[in-house]
């Protein structure tokens, strides 16, 4: 057995959220929440912003992919309202949340 103390567990690391991540964030909460009311015009609107938004910030950031994500949800949220689709957003904020995390990480 050695004498040297166990380290510390490390804090779990949880970037500062910029403009980008809190809207990714919002989106989330927001395509959760449709789960409950799957056509609330007013939270699809508002989720048709927050893509725009998304898709202007990761341009400016370089981050394609992000760019191509957006994409896809924008046509899913023009999609008829079903469970599927919540789905489908719910699954797509979840992998923006991801992708900016990791970038902002510096994975990548």
């Amino acid at each position: 057995m050695s004498d040297d103390p166990t380290p510390a567990p490390r804090q779990p690391f949880v970037p500062l959220r910029d403009r980008l991540g809190q809207l990714c964030e919002s989106g989330r909460s927001s395509a959760a929440y449709l789960w409950q009311v799957p056509d609330d015009e007013g939270v699809r609107g508002k989720l048709a912003e927050m893509l725009a938004e998304i898709k202007l910030e990761a341009a400016k950031s370089g981050r394609r992919e992000m760019t191509r994500l957006t994409e896809e949800l924008e046509v899913a949220l023009a999609a008829s309202p079903s469970p599927q689709q919540v789905e489908i957003l719910q699954d797509g904020f979840d992998r923006l949340m991801r992708l900016w995390a990791a970038a902002k990480s510096g994975l990548f």
